[in-house]
């Protein structure tokens, strides 16, 4: 399978009045043709930064991308001018936000909003982008779209407006869609509906999807393979059945005892992990986890570890990785 986006040791900074933060420091992942990755982490890890350096929509002058490149079809996004990298946002590859009502604009009308990509980029006539909007609506699940165009975002639903930014990712038919906490708002069961249809449109349509999330449980059915992050690094990478299987690092480990499981018990407790992410301007010298993990050793605070293979297709930064058992249990 042809790879379609490859990051190399991507690094994103911000300057702030404490610092500078090390929002995505070393990082390198890739992106197959048609397949779906995820990108796995809790909040302030670098998820989203990730995404938005792809899309080089990281907030100037504070940010910025100062290492590293992002190769799409063989070109560098990086080495791209600021006119050619509007040419490949929304055309070639497309992004879903988190939260809807903030990404959708209130003053302006769904259709206007879904067409206006088309237009620009596809040089559709506004009748014609109107027809083909009204089409995606329906693509996406959402019924009476001539009338619905005419609406503003306020009279939707949020599991509404989500299919509705799910729309806008579409039409201009990309190659890849960066997903960033496309669920987050959203209540359980819109959640499950909205990821069914994220997958069963990637799977009719090709399209290639980064999903972007802090919840390793929803990414089990829907991912290929998960790139776990944590404190700007990536620390586990593999396919999802392996990751699931067999984490190797106590960081996923502690992701996925966070999350509920039917075939507990019904009195069980869930295990939280302990303490809270590192402050990215003053990251310690070892491991960036060793403060929170069970498995700690002398080793962990003085050496960072990198990434090193644990198994076909999986590979893992930590020093006692090939310690945890193949429950992922030390």
């Amino acid at each position: 399978m042809d790879v379609l986006l490859e990051v190399r040791d991507l690094q994103t900074q911000f300057s702030t009045g404490g610092g500078v933060v090390r929002a995505v420091d070393g990082v390198s992942w890739d992106v197959r043709a048609g397949e779906t990755v995820a990108l796995v982490g809790e909040s302030g890890c670098g998820k989203s930064v990730s995404a938005l350096s792809v899309m080089r929509l990281v907030a100037a002058p504070a940010g910025r991308i100062v290492g590293g490149a992002i190769l799409f079809k063989g070109r560098d996004l990086l080495a791209l001018s600021d006119e050619e990298m509007r040419q490949i946002r929304g055309r070639e590859i497309s992004m879903i936000f988190q939260e809807p009502m903030t990404s959708l604009n209130p003053v302006l009308t769904v259709g206007r909003q879904v067409t206006e990509t088309m237009e620009i980029h596809l040089g559709m006539t506004p009748a014609r982008a109107r027809g083909r909007a009204a089409e995606i609506l329906t693509l996406v699940g959402i019924s009476d779209p001539e009338r619905r165009l005419g609406q503003y975002p306020h009279q939707f639903s949020g599991g509404m407006r989500q299919r509705i930014m799910v729309a806008m990712a579409l039409t201009c038919n990309p190659a890849l869609i960066l997903a960033d906490e496309p669920t987050t708002a959203l209540d359980v069961t819109i959640q499950a509906q909205i990821l069914e249809l994220l997958k069963d449109l990637s799977r009719k349509l090709g399209v290639a999807m980064l999903m972007i999330t802090h919840n390793l449980g929803i990414v089990a059915r829907y991912a290929d393979r998960v790139n776990v992050m944590y404190a700007s690094r990536i620390v586990e990478r593999g396919t999802a059945r392996e990751i699931y299987a067999h984490p190797r690092h106590p960081y996923t480990l502690g992701l996925l005892r966070s999350v509920p499981r039917l075939d507990e018990p019904k009195k069980a407790k869930l295990a939280p992990i302990p303490g809270q992410p590192p402050d990215l301007t003053r990251l310690p010298p070892g491991c960036a986890f060793a403060p929170r993990c069970a498995f700690v050793m002398d080793r962990c605070r003085a050496e960072r570890p990198e990434l090193q293979s644990v198994g076909p297709e999986h590979v893992s930064a930590c020093w006692v990785a090939g310690q945890l058992g193949q429950d992922g249990r030390g």
